[in-house]
């Protein structure tokens, strides 16, 4: 055979395949019976063709390594270091601490841990320019991340630190110390935002930064920058790929433009959203699903969600659950192995395209009407989420949206009410904020309830 295989095979046009596809149908409307709309406002086609690349315009940027990460509350030292060590004999590459105050000896926290092998992150829930300089003098030049977000506290919490003023001051001091910022995006998709808004806040967010920043760094200074994007992953399983492929790009114009570095880190977690306590066991799948989006997405660092987190404390066996999920990917399912596995495919290509076209058209919306921060303060975005997170629960409760096992196919016998060590539900406390907090709801939150109450 002196021809190639495929030679043999005449080329096949996306009209052509559409013709046929019609044919078949038979008088029903290709368009009613074949496509769908996302929340996003993408008609999703029957079929993608490489003649659909020929309109996309972004072209999304690699990312093959990545890490599996453990995530630990350092309420005490000794005990969040144990965890932190076995951790690291057990598969993880990389942890987080979760810092709740400025008695927490960082030293401590690091014995034995490796810095020179292992990126290690700290989230600070307080603002303390002090407590930087402390870690800096202690770990420089190390694999550490110092994670600062003011304006994400303000959308989580309702409030400033101290003030608008004087939490930029230590910010910007901050900045300059650890070359890094984080913008967390976490909270957006746990509170129903869509995939198209989750983008262009995120960029909306660090753009605040960014505006900030630009005249107080030199261009040295902001080449060194590297910020972190923290972001969660649902189930849609092609569309987070995308997602998180999109980000990438529109961070990339967006960094270029102010002369920032233009590679930036995604840190990527299940989202809480869709998570139950009902036939929990679920969990594992969907966690599982979504990490792979994660990889395939080109996420940097991956912390995969114990199965029980959402009403169980912290506990090794969830933890190790969790950590092996990761391992099966990396080890057994060779998930890092392929360099950019989803390149080339029409589908996601078109979706990673559209998200990012779509995330820019709002991002500019919100700029042209006075920035994130000015939405943020006057409710803006807060009753954008609202709106299609009610949208989402409405699909919900109508059975278009499907959680096994909570609203399809229940285990009537399965009991949870003497299981609960933690408070699954959205908590109100009322207090006095500067503006509305954005509030992390999960879908199956009202049907578990009543199911509670009939136990």
């Amino acid at each position: 055979m002196t021809k190639p295989l495929f030679s043999m095979f005449p080329e096949v046009s996306a009209k052509e395949w559409k013709q046929k596809i019609q044919a078949d149908l038979k008088g029903a409307d290709y368009n009613e019976t074949l496509i769908w709309k996302s929340n996003e406002g993408i008609n999703v086609k029957p079929f993608y063709h490489q003649d659909t690349l020929e309109n996309v315009t972004t072209k999304a940027i690699p990312n093959t390594d990545w890490n599996i990460c453990e995530t630990i509350f350092a309420q005490h030292t000794d005990v969040a270091n144990g965890i932190a060590v076995n951790a690291l004999k057990n598969g993880a590459e990389s942890i987080k601490f979760i810092i709740p105050n400025e008695t927490v000896s960082v030293e401590k926290l690091l014995k034995n841990i490796d810095l020179n092998k292992t990126t290690v992150f700290l989230e600070l829930q307080f603002l303390s320019e002090a407590f930087i300089k402390n870690i800096q003098d202690i770990v420089a030049d190390k694999n550490l991340i110092i994670q600062n977000d003011i304006i994400g506290n303000l959308a989580r919490s309702g409030n400033w630190f101290s003030n608008l003023k004087a939490d930029h001051d230590t910010f910007t001091a901050i900045a300059k110390h650890t070359n890094t910022l984080t913008v967390d995006t976490v909270l957006y998709q746990n509170a129903g935002a869509n995939m198209v808004q989750q983008l262009a806040y995120g960029l909306a967010h660090i753009n605040e930064y960014f505006n900030h920043l630009n005249d107080l760094l030199s261009p040295s200074e902001k080449q060194s920058f590297k910020p972190v994007f923290e972001i969660a992953v649902g189930s849609n399983y092609f569309f987070e790929i995308a997602k998180i492929r999109a980000l990438r790009v529109l961070y990339q114009a967006l960094a270029t433009d102010y002369g920032f570095h233009a590679e930036c880190h995604i840190y990527a977690i299940p989202t809480k959203r869709n998570k139950t306590i009902y036939d929990y066991n679920t969990n594992l799948l969907r966690t599982t699903t979504e990490c792979m989006s994660a990889i395939l997405g080109g996420a940097n660092t991956i912390y995969n969600m114990p199965y029980d987190a959402i009403y169980h404390k912290n506990n090794e066996f969830g933890d190790r659950i969790a950590r092996n999920q990761l391992l099966i990917l990396k080890n057994e399912s060779y998930f890092n192995r392929v360099k950019n596995p989803s390149e080339g495919s029409y589908y996601i290509e078109t979706l990673t395209d559209q998200l990012a076209q779509k995330g820019l058209d709002l991002f500019k919306d919100i700029e042209a009407n006075g920035g994130f921060l000015k939405q943020l303060k006057e409710g803006i975005i807060q009753r954008k989420i609202k709106e299609s997170a009610a949208k989402e629960q409405e699909q919900f409760d109508a059975g278009k949206i499907i959680l096994l096992g909570t609203n399809m196919h229940p285990n009537t016998t399965d009991r949870m009410a003497n299981d609960l060590e933690l408070f699954p539900f959205v908590k109100t406390n009322a207090r006095k904020t500067l503006l509305e907090p954005i509030i992390e709801r999960r879908l199956a939150e009202k049907i578990e309830q009543d199911r509670l109450k009939t136990e």
